[in-house]
């Protein structure tokens, strides 16, 4: 039964992950349908994420009194539901609230499942779990990249949409088997200690692991949505196209996530980090470089190879680097902090781009990874010194 519920689990990911990349892929072809400019992308990406952090926070009161399976499942109506509203969207405005019911959902899914895996399966089972998700991002563009060749980019959100209902009846009829697989619950020992977020705000260490979450999703989501953008835009991809290697990004992306997950027992947390950040080198030498677009596409498939790592498994990290009693506390604020940088990264790149171009978007991506290999630097020296670095995790 536990298996069972797993991959239900998983499935349920690869939902979280369906409408994440959707926005980027198509944003080429909506506004230019609704005579927009390209950078209303930011408003839409802003409201998903800002309403994302929004229910986060708020959601542990929710999932107490309904349970995780209840309010998965639930959530993820309301995913589809945004997407069928998004598919028949008649201007611009009318986006507006469903990226506020969009992101509503997703935030509380996300919370849900991934204090669910943390407290009741193997750490291993966290980078599969964010694999799956990889799986739904991975999905939708390409949905999106044949949808825009035949059907438009509405056809392409409806195919979305079919997918999203699909998993949403799957966790509907599977509400009873929680109740039937779940493992124990936590003693109250288990639970430890809330800190607020000025208490925790006061610790070096934790600034610096907030940094590292808000920079790696801003990487990603930099990518994901303005990916498309660019390559269409600076490297003459047709729409089409530029959706097709956001695909090959997030095949990139789930490729790091399984990987790691697959290594986990003989290579550790730490090490995995260290290999996904020196990925990320070379693959950003590339985006900066003025190649041809196919090299583009190999960087942004190397970014998100290497960077899609790095959050699961500082997820994982976080009760051996601050200690069981508190690492629930801190667990919540590092997934707000990782939100916060995919609300912020979209329109940083929108605002800058509006100065200076398109083209200065590789630079941004530099910039965006030496602050998380600083960040990650100091960390482990911090940790270090404090005798709380442990190599074998």
């Amino acid at each position: 039964m536990a298996t069972v519920l797993l991959i239900i689990i998983y499935i349920a990911f690869i939902g979280l992950g369906v409408p994440d990349s959707l926005i980027g892929s198509a944003w080429p072809a909506i506004h230019s349908e609704m005579n927009i400019p390209v950078e209303a992308v930011s408003i839409i990406t802003f409201l998903i994420s800002g309403c994302t952090v929004l229910s986060s926070m708020f959601s542990a009161r929710i999932l107490n009194k309904l349970g995780t399976a209840k309010v998965t499942a639930f959530s993820t109506a309301m995913t589809a539901a945004a997407l069928y509203g998004f598919s028949f969207a008649p201007s611009f405005l009318f986006m507006i609230p469903l990226a506020v019911i969009l992101g509503l959902g997703a935030g509380a899914i996300d919370s849900g499942l991934n204090n669910y895996v943390a407290l009741h399966f193997k750490a291993s089972h966290m980078n599969f779990l964010h694999c799956f998700y990889g799986v739904g991002v991975s999905l939708s563009p390409y949905l999106m990249s044949q949808a825009l060749n035949n059907i438009g980019w509405r056809g392409g959100y409806r195919n979305a949409f079919y997918v999203q209902l699909a998993i949403t009846v799957l966790l509907i009829v599977s509400v009873p088997l929680w109740k039937k697989s779940s493992p124990a619950e936590e003693s109250e020992e288990e639970k430890g200690i809330n800190l607020t977020l000025l208490q925790m705000a006061k610790k070096s260490e934790v600034r610096l692991v907030w940094i590292i979450m808000l920079v790696t999703n801003a990487i990603e989501y930099a990518c994901g949505v303005w990916g498309s953008t660019y390559l269409v835009s600076e490297k003459g991809f047709d729409v089409k196209h530029g959706a097709l290697a956001l695909t090959i990004y997030y095949v990139g992306m789930s490729m790091g996530r399984f990987i790691s997950g697959l290594l986990s027992d003989k290579v550790n947390t730490w090490k995995r980090i260290g290999i996904g950040t020196a990925i990320l080198a070379p693959a950003i030498i590339i985006m900066l470089l003025p190649l041809h677009g196919a090299f583009s596409v190999f960087g942004l498939f190397l970014i998100g190879l290497g960077n899609g790592s790095i959050y699961p498994n500082m997820i994982h990290l976080t009760p051996h680097n601050f200690g069981k009693e508190v690492s629930q506390s801190i667990m919540g604020s590092q997934i707000a902090f990782a939100y916060i940088g995919v609300m912020l990264a979209p329109p940083m790149v929108s605002l800058i781009s509006g100065f200076f171009g398109i083209k200065i978007y590789p630079l941004l991506l530099a910039v965006l990874y030496l602050t998380m290999v600083i960040s990650l630097k100091c960390f482990i020296k911090h940790l270090k010194k404090n005798d709380k670095y442990d190599k074998n995790v």
